[in-house]
């Protein structure tokens, strides 16, 4: 299991279209994938808990996890909030 604090750079924050692109990027992974904000922990690859949490640019949240390609997932959403894939 690998946890990672990331910082939210998408200029919009997390709204629907980002949210969704996000889930796409984490259900590429066979890992187990989940975001932790404000004490909420909820799976990456759930559109629903993701819209749940409502985070805004600039803000932090953690991702965790846990699989055969957990480095892999975290390094890809790490590369999406952080804008670099769009």
């Amino acid at each position: 299991m690998m946890e990672k604090s990331i910082k939210v750079q998408l200029t919009e924050g997390l709204q629907a279209r980002p949210i969704a692109m996000l889930v796409q990027v984490a259900s590429q992974h066979e890992s187990s994938v989940y975001i932790e904000a404000d004490g909420k922990k909820v799976n990456a690859k759930s559109i629903m808990g993701m819209m749940s949490l409502s985070l805004g640019s600039g803000e932090s949240l953690k991702v965790i996890a846990d699989g055969a390609d957990e480095e892999a997932a975290i390094q890809d959403i790490e590369s999406y909030l952080s804008g670099k894939e769009q």
